[in-house]
């Protein structure tokens, strides 16, 4: 939509507020309100906000930032008044000259995106599977560590309760344009996933954040407390988020190239140590690892569903691959730009993959294991150090983004 036809839209829409979303450096939204007179001035110069008080924004370079927002992500919130309606915009945070902020992860992603199609023609789409767990809350309606319900995997009613509560959550995304694939119980008490369909790399992302926004509403408004933590129950699963990857030319995966998937997945393969930080930024990240079919060793697999990256094959097809270590307290921008520029890595030197693990893990002991393959960062700081003395990071376009995040991540343990 033109700026024109969104100030139209809003005028015969009865919209009264405008939300400016945007995220910190951890990928946490955070939001500005506007009345609607105020939206032109938003299109042509920014709105100025404290971004000093953000992490990832106080920066003694530009000390006045101003959020700009994108026409095409306009969105109405559904679980908001329907008199005097709320729309949201996602926004780049532009310099007072007008520049591009440096360190927003919105625009380090578009750039990531725009190289990847400029060197190589390919365009990147993005499908997801986020975890979460629904907490009881007490009278205050803090949140408890009980969890909603005591069911397990593809449970039904009564033992799965938040049935209605994910129906809700789908019924809401898809009326804001957001496509989720299906739903279901997961094997943690009161945990649950959602899957979505594929979808450009920038848009995946920006639904990841209105994915969360809807599910923390919805749970909120039907008084439980949805929590997204890596780790939130020290016994039970965690909460895992699965890549589903696709790299296509010419519309169509690999194009005409069998090799160029593979070559773009050896790419992330052997920078996995390197770009974890920024897949698993939190301590409790690191104990999800090695339970409960959470990836530990660096393997692939188009066989086994628990390797850290798959390849499943559709009618003999192979059309994109799984990621599956992260989690769901993720910068959706940082993450996927940084498993991409690893992909781009592996095309630029034509890299291969090793032999697939397609026998059984249990089968092995941890000696085999650790003698046949590396093994993710065991902790926060194991895997902050592999980013600082990461060549793939540090000497290129990465660096300056890396070092301030991982200083971020820093100041926010010592908290």
């Amino acid at each position: 939509m033109s700026m024109d036809e969104v100030l139209e839209f809003v005028e015969e829409n009865d919209v009264k507020f405008i939300r400016l979303a945007f995220c910190d450096i951890f990928g946490q939204q955070k939001n500005l309100s506007i009345m609607p007179q105020e939206l032109e001035q938003a299109f042509s110069i920014g709105i100025n906000f404290d971004s000093f008080r953000i992490p990832g924004y106080d920066d003694p370079v530009y000390q006045d930032l101003y959020l700009k927002p994108d026409p095409s992500t306009l969105s109405i919130l559904p679980w908001r008044p329907q008199q005097g309606r709320v729309a949201r915009f996602y926004c780049d945070v532009i310099t007072a000259d007008g520049d591009s902020y440096p360190y927003d992860a919105r625009k380090f992603l578009k750039d990531t995106l725009r190289e990847c199609m400029q060197t190589y023609d390919l365009t990147v789409r993005v499908g997801l599977r986020s975890e979460f767990y629904l907490f009881k809350t007490d009278e205050e309606g803090k949140p408890t560590k009980e969890p909603w319900d005591q069911g397990g995997y593809f449970d039904i009613a009564p033992e799965d309760r938040g049935e209605n509560i994910r129906r809700e959550i789908c019924l809401t995304l898809e009326e804001m344009g957001i496509q989720p694939e299906s739903s279901h119980h997961e094997s943690g008490p009161g945990q649950n996933e959602i899957d979505f369909k594929t979808s450009d790399a920038l848009s995946a992302a920006d639904h990841f954040v209105t994915y969360k926004n809807v599910v923390s509403a919805i749970a909120a408004r039907n008084g439980v407390y949805a929590s997204f933590d890596p780790k939130p129950l020290k016994e039970e699963s965690g909460n895992g988020l699965h890549m589903r990857i696709a790299v296509l030319r010419n519309g169509e995966q690999g194009g005409t190239d069998k090799d160029l998937t593979e070559r773009f997945m050896a790419g992330v393969y052997h920078r996995m140590k390197d770009i974890t930080i920024f897949l698993n930024s939190r301590r409790e990240s690191y104990e999800r690892f090695g339970s409960n079919e959470a990836p530990r060793y660096i393997t692939w697999s188009a066989q086994s569903r628990s390797r850290l990256l798959r390849v499943p094959v559709v009618r003999g097809k192979k059309t994109c691959f799984i990621l599956r270590s992260p989690d769901s307290d993720i910068n959706p921008y940082l993450a996927f730009s940084m498993v991409i520029r690893a992909g781009m890595e592996g095309l630029r030197n034509q890299e291969t993959l090793p032999a697939p693990l397609d026998r059984s893990m249990r089968s092995m002991t941890e000696e085999e294991l650790s003698a046949q393959f590396d093994r993710l960062p065991g902790d926060l700081d194991a895997a902050m150090d592999c980013a600082r003395n990461s060549a793939f990071l540090q000497d290129g376009s990465c660096g300056d983004l890396t070092n301030r995040f991982l200083s971020l991540v820093e100041e926010r343990e010592k908290a």
